[in-house]
């Protein structure tokens, strides 16, 4: 038997546009948008399909990545998709996840990652963090690139992505000081990447801990599906844990292969990126050989998908 997990992407994923052909075949989408939409008092599918720069504002994307995620997530119950044996998300798209799987109201979840995005922003005012990306590069000489980058300032490997695909993140200056290093040390590329905010990072202490508040006011239930989360690539199945994960996953590396591997030695063998975009489908092909992953982007791919 074929064993099945969803995956949610993160920041970085959102386009102009996104969705509109899965929205024209399948009103779920509009309307899990309008009810995402009134939760915030905001108009989430007018921003992702004409405002690129609003779209762009880390406390705007992250809701409508959740709530383009869980659309589609919808979509694909009411046609009757196979049922998944898991469920993880990258960075942001754990609460995409935790949603999907039941553990918060979709209501819940873009209030919470609407202040997460505000929170992270608050930390570190926009030019002050950077986050980078080190490519062909092993995690050890990219965390020792770190290392030798700290009496600069803080800088840190962030997102464990693929092999050698590393993210850091930290102080502007020491970012820079820390991808000169990768690149004598025989790194491929290292390039800055188009975010405001040092995710990830231990500069985000200070935002996990007023999360943490908001968290301690939010309802959890039971996983419907167990949901493997980043911080330490496993399965948490009581509220306590799953909210401690979630402040820790702030300032906490993401373990995006751990969580693959973790996946993939549980005999998972199909994986299905629910959101806009293939960012998922691209690591974990390049994570796991064996893994088949498609994507849920477009009305083709999703009719494609649930005819399997």
């Amino acid at each position: 038997m074929t064993q099945l997990a969803f995956v949610f992407p993160g920041q970085g994923s959102q386009q102009l546009g996104m969705l509109a052909d899965v929205a024209n075949q399948y009103p779920l989408i509009r309307h899990t948008f309008g009810e995402a939409s009134d939760a915030l008092n905001l108009d989430l599918w007018q921003l992702c399909q004409e405002n690129e720069s609003a779209l762009n504002q880390t406390e705007n994307t992250q809701p409508v990545l959740l709530t383009a995620g869980v659309a589609l997530w919808r979509v694909w119950q009411a046609f009757g998709g196979a049922q998944p044996q898991y469920l993880a998300g990258h960075s942001l798209g754990e609460y995409t996840a935790l949603v999907a799987s039941g553990v918060i109201s979709l209501a819940d979840g873009v209030r919470l990652v609407t202040l997460r995005g505000r929170l992270m922003q608050q930390a570190v005012p926009v030019g002050l963090g950077a986050m980078a990306a080190i490519l062909g590069l092993d995690d050890a000489d990219v965390i020792a690139a770190c290392r030798a980058a700290a009496n600069v300032g803080v800088v840190e490997a962030v997102n464990f992505n693929a092999p050698a695909q590393v993210v850091i993140a930290g102080e502007a200056e020491a970012v820079q000081a820390a991808m000169k290093n990768a690149t004598e040390k025989g790194a491929k590329r290292a390039l800055i990447l188009p975010v405001s905010v040092p995710a990830h990072s231990s500069l985000m202490r200070p935002a996990a801990a007023q999360l943490a508040d908001a968290l301690e006011a939010i309802e959890f239930h039971q996983p419907l599906i167990p949901v493997v989360q980043n911080v330490a690539a496993r399965v948490e199945s009581d509220s306590k844990a799953i909210r401690l994960a979630l402040v820790a996953q702030l300032y906490s590396p993401v373990k995006w292969v751990g969580t693959v591997e973790w996946l993939a030695a549980q005999g998972v063998t199909r994986v299905i990126e629910c959101g806009p975009g293939k960012v998922l489908c691209g690591l974990n092909k390049r994570i796991s050989k064996g893994l088949a992953c498609e994507s849920l982007e477009t009305s083709n791919s999703l009719a494609a998908a649930l005819a399997v």
